[in-house]
């Protein structure tokens, strides 16, 4: 059964948002969030809010300490994000910070994933391009 259900998961990710200095999650972004949801294209698998003082002591965030905006995330964690995915996530965030760490599915490539592991593929490399790093490439190739 459980191999079954792996074979109709897509790809899974996490990413790590951080807030630096005086700017803090407001849940402006979650109305997109909740629109990839929606829409079939991402499936939230967990999430944990980070805040890393400024003399470095992490603590993680329960939801309600966020207020009310996060509030339609509430029942979306699975739980399985664990101390030290909070350790290893915070050690990449500056003092006096705020971070939102998400694991998602993409959702949108299951079929594809479980097609290609059904012919026997398999990923051999996965990797992401920064943002300022492809606008950089673009504006090389434009001069």
């Amino acid at each position: 059964m459980a191999e079954e259900v792996v074979q109709e998961i897509g790809p899974i990710d996490y990413v790590v948002v951080e807030w630096s200095g005086s700017k803090q999650p407001n849940g402006e972004a979650l109305p997109h969030l909740i629109d990839l949801v929606e829409r079939g294209i991402i499936r939230i698998i967990d999430f944990a809010f980070i805040m890393k003082s400024e003399d470095g002591t992490v603590a993680q965030l329960a939801l309600d300490e966020l207020g009310a905006e996060f509030a339609i995330l509430d029942g979306a964690s699975a739980d399985l994000i664990g101390d030290s995915d909070v350790a290893e996530a915070s050690s990449v965030l500056e003092p006096g910070s705020a971070a939102a760490l998400l694991v998602y599915e993409n959702a949108w490539a299951a079929q594809f994933a479980a097609a290609l592991r059904g012919n026997g593929a398999q990923v051999v490399a996965t990797g992401r391009i920064p943002y300022d790093e492809f606008v950089a490439a673009l504006d090389e190739v434009e001069a």
